[in-house]
């Protein structure tokens, strides 16, 4: 396996004893596919990292731990590394442990495995529940600062949360319907209950429904994962159901799906809002057939968790703290130029 890079920073990068690595990168038995996965990975991300590291300073390696769809961990990856160059001399680098859909004692494995190997921060997007926050908080104490990232753990004593007020967004998506229905029922997704993020931004959907617009009800589906064919699945059941569905809020993604859903009942969905400027979403808007995005620019949250990871380790006491993102009511008449 051709690489350019000692063992020892292969290993830092992959999370692996360097006699692992060694074992990998020389092409001996013994090895499991999974763990030729994960050191090819790390060489990739050192690569990537390579182009961004033309001045030397203080290294800060941060795990980024992640259960989300692939569409939106691809877009997470890409504002990480295209914004470590902003704080240059300081050099951000991070490992990325990302999966769809992950058991919570896979979670919690993973965070005692970061702790145990050290790190200088831990970026965590997992479901709020006791294990995991126990997990943080043992972080914590280990002196591993960890940031939130869009879907907050409050109860735990993690450094910082990065993202939107998701009650808020829950509002907006709320208002958007129900100006513009007068009545039916609305398909609210979700890609899972366990997520703190998403639960907000359902308690926000329903209050101001309930408060503004109680003409419209609301019906729920979970634990698609976000994926296309069981969230699909989940629509199609909730369709066949009731008869006045004409809207949709999806707060956790597989929006093609959903639609495709509508389709195969010859249903309309007269309003559809989404969540995050990923592929999907970008493409469903030049379409035409997602109404609105709520979007927040995930290199402005890039930026925001460096900050708090610096912060953390009083690298630069003058640092602004962060603060919450800014949410953008996109259209098919204003997607950014550089969608």
């Amino acid at each position: 396996m051709a690489h350019d890079f000692l063992i020892k920073d292969i290993a830092f990068q992959a999370g692996l004893s360097q006699a692992t690595v060694d074992r990998v990168v020389n092409n001996r038995g013994g090895v499991r596919r999974q763990t030729r996965l994960r050191v090819e990975a790390a060489l990739q991300e050192l690569r990537q990292q390579e182009k961004v590291d033309p001045l030397a300073g203080r290294r800060y390696v941060l795990d980024v731990v992640m259960e989300a769809p692939d569409r939106f961990t691809n877009a997470v990856r890409q504002a990480f590394e295209s914004e470590a160059a902003a704080f240059l001399p300081s050099l951000f680098k991070s490992r990325f442990h990302l999966s769809e859909q992950m058991r919570q004692t896979d979670i919690i494995k993973l965070l005692e495995r970061i702790r145990t190997r050290g790190s200088h921060g831990v970026v965590l997007k997992a479901p709020d529940t006791p294990d995991v926050c126990e997990a943080v908080d043992r972080l914590e104490e280990a002196g591993i600062p960890v940031v939130t990232l869009v879907t907050d753990i409050s109860d735990s004593r993690r450094s910082a949360y990065v993202g939107v007020d998701n009650r808020s967004a829950g509002e907006t998506a709320a208002y958007l319907i129900g100006e513009k229905l007068a009545g039916g029922r609305v398909l609210v997704t979700l890609s899972s209950n366990r997520f703190r993020g998403e639960e907000e931004r359902v308690i926000g959907f329903r209050r101001l429904l309930a408060a503004r617009y109680p003409h419209i009800r609301i019906t729920e589906v979970s634990e698609g994962y976000g994926r296309d064919v069981n969230t699909g699945t989940l629509a199609g059941e909730a369709l066949e159901k009731e008869a006045d569905f004409n809207a949709v809020y999806s707060s956790g993604g597989a929006n093609r799906a959903v639609l495709a859903a509508f389709s195969a009942q010859n249903r309309t969905c007269a309003c559809f809002v989404a969540h995050d400027l990923d592929d999907d979403n970008l493409a469903l808007l030049r379409e035409g057939r997602l109404h609105y995005v709520l979007h927040h620019d995930l290199r402005g949250d890039a930026i925001s968790v460096y900050r708090a990871i610096l912060n953390a380790h009083h690298a630069r006491a003058n640092l602004q703290k962060p603060r919450l993102s800014a949410l953008e009511i996109i259209t098919p008449y204003n997607i950014p130029a550089l969608a």
